[in-house]
């Protein structure tokens, strides 16, 4: 749970019909340049192994992914405002509409709560660098060519001399959520053993999928995020997938990505950089995600506080 809150409770900022209605068609252009794509694919019954990942594996449609939300303490004014009470985390309030955060069950808050310490906790934790993204490799060892996850995709190398690379280095695998993919030759592999309980005590910002994860951790509160932070984390997280899939094992150069071949030390720094790289970028994310989390939840317990002191004044 969090230890404390740095939030507090602000005053809430009315937006104009027309700069509500603005700030929506700009999310709206922006995030189309992502969904399009997606689901024309779709639409087709192709797959893009690179891309599809983030619709697929963080099972957040495309469609809600487009929907603009303001997040709390925004009160949309206009006659339009009135769509949002189709949502029941919204409700009527001072000089418009607005999400309600008495609407936030008890349950997701809790949630809510975990996820905000394990923010603030892998931000301040020093990040690691040495994985080289050999969870992917691992993903893959020792199966045969219909077992692999992108089977219609080729490997770039044979399975023994696959093998041969991910015995020859270790694996310092600190992601829960990567390293239960792994095959189960490749687990005891790894020098971390993380299992779902203890990720706030492995989880670290040099983790790829760590940062790329920020994104879930976004849309898991909507339509309580903000719809602009939530499309913030996708762009990230879509920078981060390219990464990861250029450092795996497979040959994607088809797809116009030029592999990092990290069982070389070239590639090792060149991965590194990129590491590092989304190490800086997701801290302002995670920050912002941290903020919106805590205000949410000091609204949250303000409301129901007030709504049982309403109730217990009644005759």
């Amino acid at each position: 749970m969090v230890g404390c809150m740095h939030a507090s409770s602000s005053t809430p900022l009315l937006l104009a019909e027309s700069d509500w209605l603005e700030r929506r068609r700009i999310h709206e252009e922006r995030v189309l340049a992502w969904t399009t794509p997606h689901q024309a694919r779709r639409a087709r019954g192709e797959k893009h192994p690179v891309h599809d990942f983030l619709f697929e594996y963080y099972r957040f449609r495309a469609s809600w992914l487009q929907r603009w939300h303001p997040g709390p303490d925004i009160v949309l004014q206009g006659d339009a405002a009135r769509e949002f009470l189709s949502w029941p985390e919204y409700h009527e309030a001072d000089g418009g509409i607005a999400l309600n955060p008495a609407a936030l069950e008890p349950r997701r808050r809790e949630s809510l709560a975990w996820m905000v310490n394990l923010l603030r906790v892998t931000a301040e934790r020093p990040p690691q660098f040495a994985c080289h993204g050999l969870h992917e490799w691992a993903m893959v060892y020792r199966q045969t060519p219909e077992q692999v996850r992108h089977n219609a995709w080729p490997l770039r190398f044979a399975p023994d001399e696959l093998a041969r690379i991910v015995e020859a280095q270790p694996i310092r695998c600190s992601h829960f959520d990567a390293f239960r993919f792994f095959t189960d030759a490749a687990r005891p592999l790894n020098k971390l053993q993380p299992t779902r309980p203890e990720v706030p005590q492995f989880e670290q910002r040099g983790c790829l999928h760590a940062n790329m994860d920020l994104y879930k951790w976004a849309f898991k509160f909507a339509p309580f995020t903000p719809s602009e932070l939530i499309a913030d984390c996708f762009a990230l997280a879509r920078d981060i997938r390219e990464i990861d899939m250029r450092a795996s094992p497979y040959d994607f150069e088809k797809l116009g990505y030029a592999p990092i071949r990290i069982e070389t030390p070239d590639g090792k720094t060149e991965y590194e950089m990129h590491q590092r790289n989304f190490a800086s970028r997701s801290q302002p994310l995670r920050a912002r995600l941290a903020d919106v989390g805590e205000r949410l939840l000091l609204s949250s317990v303000s409301a129901e506080a007030s709504s049982s002191r309403v109730s217990t004044s009644r005759p």
